[in-house]
């Protein structure tokens, strides 16, 4: 078995242990909630009225799996083959072939993270009553979750449609003890070892569980959610670096004043400027060209424009968050169980809704990125960085400065541009043109992943050039907060001074910036930021 797949960055701080207690079917499930079990390990369990919406609908399942009614899935084929009758005594092995057939997952593995957000995902659905699972087949995967043992995903195999169809079969094998999980350790291990630890033997699906297990969108709707989490941190981060590269560039801040934001009311924006106001407070730098002997008339895009870029992205994200937030308490599942006791087919599993916005998130995180890198470069260009040295080199000629850090930086803005192309405009039909339209909605979320773990490092480079800007205004003093982010940053990264090795600091900032500090460096001392 192959290691996992690296584990993206992100701006995630990898918070160590448990976070309490997830219970399913007591009130809406939150993207607070998802984040807390995929990334902190938190314990889940099944609420009483769940479990009594679930053994109603296996009763309604239960009384049409033996009649000759076709169902698909229960007593039809799948896919192209729905046309195919089973008969009963066949019904049960067709729900196990289904999972062994559908396991067909191929690459590396998948972050444990997301198969976890995945497998929560899917229990979630199960405990809305409309799926027709046994409580049984539920308790499995809620029992794997608390063990933290994680069965191995891989990369290709979805094209959301359908559902997720091999990352959660390969989860479905798992439960039935047939599949290979990751224990809390790291360790690949037979999944039939796990369950009998946990006191579970063998388990045989009944009818419709085999396709109730992987005809949902969980998958992509994972990513989405920690995507989201995760873009909201940096948008904060975000503005950080953006106040610090308008203060080392002597920018102005009265282009972030409330009274202009509101001739333009987008609440994104508004955030973003009131950020960047709090943030540029009493500092001593800008308080130097405020006078009106000043000859800057108007700042770059690059700076003027800060809060309306980054407070569109913040738009876009809460777009998302509202997505995901409809997605995370629906039941994606074909067919489903309704309450008067109606098995029907539908088209739920679809992953439209997921995929579009995991495209929009991939094209405005490129876009952040891409503002981010030109003001480096205007860091770094004495052509354009009002007084600072060449690439903000000690002997500029001699040293390079920051000359490659900023080239880094470009090639992960280029590289999240091709990112940014949409995969959910690329449908491919699947199973004999049955399946003749798909989302493409899990390919969306990986590269989504990686556009997220790119803009981490795009902005901390900014950070970390801004940081040295503003050393080399000395004596001038930046705002307060902003030197807080500095002093913070020169605990870990030295200040300016001859050439030094820079992919250590560069990782370095970027920890920094992913574990959370660098905002609550700013926030410690300018107070609470949106």
């Amino acid at each position: 078995m192959s290691g996992q797949t690296r584990e993206l960055v992100g701006p995630i701080a990898r918070r160590a242990g448990a976070a309490g207690l997830i219970v399913l079917g007591d009130r809406p499930l939150t993207i607070e909630d998802v984040v807390a079990v995929a990334r902190d390990g938190a314990q889940v369990t099944i609420a009483e009225d769940a479990r009594r919406a679930m053994t109603r609908a296996r009763s309604v399942v239960e009384g049409h799996a033996s009649s000759e009614r076709a169902i698909y899935g229960v007593s039809t084929g799948f896919g192209a083959l729905a046309t195919r009758r089973i008969d009963s005594a066949s019904r049960a092995r067709l729900q196990t072939s289904l999972i062994r057939s559908h396991a067909a997952g191929s690459g590396p593995e998948v972050e444990r993270e997301v198969v976890r957000a995945l497998m929560l995902l899917r229990l979630q659905t199960f405990t809305t009553g409309h799926t027709g699972v046994r409580l049984e087949v539920a308790e499995r995967y809620a029992g794997l979750l608390n063990a933290h043992a994680t069965p191995v995903v891989h990369e290709y195999g979805s094209l959301g449609c359908s559902g997720d169809l091999a990352p959660l079969a390969h989860c479905a094998l798992a439960i039935i003890g047939e599949g290979p999980v990751r224990s809390a350790q790291g360790v690949v291990r037979d999944s039939a070892e796990v369950l009998a630890e946990l006191g579970h033997g063998p388990l045989a699906l009944g009818a419709k569980e085999g396709l109730a297990l992987i005809n949902g969108t969980d998958g992509m709707l994972g990513m989405l959610v920690l995507a989201v989490h995760d873009l909201r941190q940096l948008l904060t981060c975000a503005d950080v670096a953006a106040a610090m590269s308008v203060e080392a560039l002597l920018g102005t801040d009265r282009v972030f004043a409330a009274e202009l934001q509101a001739l333009r009311p987008h609440a994104g924006q508004a955030a973003s400027a009131a950020n960047l106001t709090a943030l540029l407070a009493s500092s001593e730098i800008m308080a130097s060209h405020r006078e009106e002997d000043c000859t800057v008339v108007q700042d770059a895009y690059s700076l003027r424009c800060a809060p309306q870029v980054a407070g569109a992205v913040r738009d876009t994200v809460e777009h998302a968050a509202r997505i995901a937030q409809v997605e995370l308490n629906s039941a994606v599942d074909n067919p489903a169980v309704l309450d008067d006791r109606r098995i029907e087919s539908n088209g739920n599993f679809h992953g439209a809704p997921i995929a579009y916005v995991l495209d929009f998130l991939s094209i405005v995180a490129a876009d952040l990125a891409s503002i981010s890198e030109r003001r480096t470069d205007r860091l770094l260009d004495p052509a354009r960085s009002n007084g600072l040295p060449a690439f903000l080199a000690a002997a500029p000629g001699l040293d390079s400065g920051l000359m490659i850090a900023q080239y880094t930086q470009a090639a992960l803005v280029s590289e999240m541009k091709r990112l940014a192309v949409p995969a959910s405009v690329d449908s491919i039909p699947s199973s004999a043109m049955q399946e003749d339209h798909v989302s493409m909605g899990w390919s969306s979320a990986r590269k989504l992943r990686r556009a997220i773990d790119a803009l981490t490092r795009v902005l901390s480079v900014e950070v970390m050039t801004a940081a040295r800007g503003l050393d080399l205004r000395a004596p001038l003093q930046p705002s307060p907060a902003t030197a807080s982010v500095v002093r913070l940053l020169r605990e870990r990264v030295p200040g300016p001074g001859a050439d030094r090795w820079l992919s250590p600091e560069i990782e370095r900032t970027v920890q920094l910036l992913a574990s959370g500090s660098v905002v609550e460096a700013a926030e410690a001392v300018a107070g609470h930021l949106a």
